[in-house]
């Protein structure tokens, strides 16, 4: 299960919600089930954030979803946000052997 999210901060709150999301990522790490979670930051629009997340199944997405944490970060940056989030969510195609 692959989830892509992109938020696009307002430009006066940029940095404060830099440093949101990345307190966000140090919290994710040691989540059972989540395989990648890393933050990206447009080169040529600091404003948008992008996440690329990995999770095992959909369980993983479901207990990820449901921590405290995570709630607590929409919480804190719905006020910073331009927009609403873009989120997408993939499966992973892997080559059949035979």
């Amino acid at each position: 299960m692959i989830v892509v999210a992109k938020l696009k901060a307002r430009q006066e709150s940029i940095e404060e919600m830099k440093a949101a999301l990345l307190d966000m990522v140090s919290k994710v790490k040691d989540e059972e089930g989540t395989l990648v979670y890393t933050l990206h930051q447009d080169l040529g629009n600091p404003a948008v954030f992008l996440f690329y997340e990995k999770y095992m199944d959909a369980d993983a997405l479901t207990a990820h979803s449901s921590t405290p944490y995570f709630k607590a970060l929409f919480k804190t940056i719905r006020p910073m946000l331009d927009g609403d989030p873009e989120i997408a969510m993939y499966d992973e195609l892997k080559r059949k052997e035979g």
